[in-house]
């Protein structure tokens, strides 16, 4: 079981990362929310993970705090709900909103994410309501000391923030139709900026 990884943020590529760890590279998806507090490019990353198998591929997904992979742990345990729709819920929300949304049976906020229809979300409220009493998210994933890189660099495949940003909302789960109209209301709303922004902007006009 891979429980976290310490190394150099190699690229962001939305919503994956990749890390090397004493040249060692691993590819972590993570929640668009958690995506935003990285570090840049060329920093050293800390990061908790959860290792899923599966008979045709083996996926990790990265998380800021413990608590934040206590929810998605959570999440996959309800009926109906996957690895990929779990980062879904948690791209569209800060785990503290997904939290107060469940407490507060806001069932209207969570039908706005993709992949969650009516019945799904209630069903989320129904079992989440009993596990998430004693969340917290007071418990950050702690920097391991620092690793001397020497003279690696890092070099990042670089294609246009639009083009990144269409292909993250895509991978949470939007069809090509919704991503680039929220996108394009997105660059005209931000301007020149990078993906990350112009996805924190999409997702939350959506």
């Amino acid at each position: 079981m891979i429980g976290q990884l310490n190394g150099l943020l190699i690229s962001k590529q939305p919503p994956e990362i990749l890390i090397d760890v004493q040249g060692v590279g691993y590819e972590v998806q993570m929640p668009m929310t958690c995506l935003y507090d990285l570090p840049d490019v060329g920093e050293t990353v800390t990061v908790v993970t959860h290792f899923v198998v599966r008979e045709d591929a083996q996926l990790l997904y990265g998380f800021n705090t413990f608590a934040e992979r206590g929810l998605f742990r959570q999440l996959i345990k309800a009926q109906g709900v996957g690895p990929k729709l779990a980062l879904t819920i948690m791209s569209g929300m800060t785990a503290q909103q997904f939290v107060a949304a469940v407490s507060h049976e806001d069932v209207t906020s969570l039908v706005k994410l993709p992949g969650v229809g009516r019945k799904t979300a209630e069903r989320l409220v129904v079992e989440m309501r009993d596990r998430l009493q004693n969340w917290t998210s007071a418990t950050p994933a702690t920097d391991a000391a620092p690793i001397d890189f020497g003279d690696l660099a890092p070099t990042v495949e670089r294609s246009s923030p639009r083009a990144d940003a269409v292909g993250a909302l895509m991978a949470l789960g939007y069809k090509p139709a919704q991503a680039e109209k929220a996108v394009a209301a997105a660059v005209k709303a931000s301007g020149d900026v990078g993906s990350e922004e112009l996805i924190r902007t999409a997702l939350k006009n959506m």
